[in-house]
């Protein structure tokens, strides 16, 4: 992992407090909402916090009330798979690996772009934060002309390309409709 990514949910983690084996741990999984469970200390949140940051917390609290000059090494031994889902009015819904630098385009781009009776006005980007659901609302065409900004894309986010019921009909009307110029019955 490199030194200044940071520890995220679902993440692998070691611990090792040296001269304290009841204390370390081969193997612990930070929560859904980034807290270790730590032998004497509880729920300890450590996520968005790089290892050393977590290592120092945990220091400074066993130091505060259990041991003196307590060291700790906590690691990232197995990062958790990044995923964004994206849903709705696109070609190719599914769930796709998030990088530190993708956006709401490139997330729609992973999904091979909305459909065609997508409503690009109505994309919906939902993420938890702090232990609560977040929404907001963008206009991929506005994004598309600069006009507003392209959000980035977190782990966990989820987005839902709306349906455009009216882009629907005309699009049954042009396929019941395939010959040009001949009238047919609708």
């Amino acid at each position: 992992m490199p030194a200044h990514a940071t520890i995220s949910a679902g993440d692998e983690v070691s611990l090792m407090v040296v001269g304290e084996p009841d204390l370390s741990a081969a193997k612990l999984v930070v929560d859904d909402a980034g807290r270790l469970e730590i032998p004497l200390l509880g729920s300890v949140m450590v996520g968005g916090l790089s290892p050393d940051q977590a290592s120092r917390l945990l220091e400074r609290k066993l130091g505060e009330r259990y041991l003196r000059d307590p060291h700790v090494a906590l690691n990232v031994t197995v990062a958790a798979e990044k995923l964004v889902s994206v849903e709705g009015q696109v070609n190719h819904a599914g769930s796709y690996p998030v990088e530190g630098n993708t956006t709401l385009l490139g997330a729609l781009a992973m999904a091979q772009s909305p459909t065609r009776i997508a409503k690009l006005n109505e994309t919906m980007l939902f993420r938890t934060v702090n232990g609560q659901r977040m929404v907001a609302r963008f206009d991929i065409r506005r994004i598309r002309a600069g006009i507003d900004p392209d959000p980035q894309i977190l782990a966990g986010d989820v987005v839902v390309v709306g349906f455009a019921p009216a882009k629907a009909i005309y699009r049954d009307i042009l396929l019941a409709a395939p010959i040009l110029n001949v009238l047919t019955r609708f």
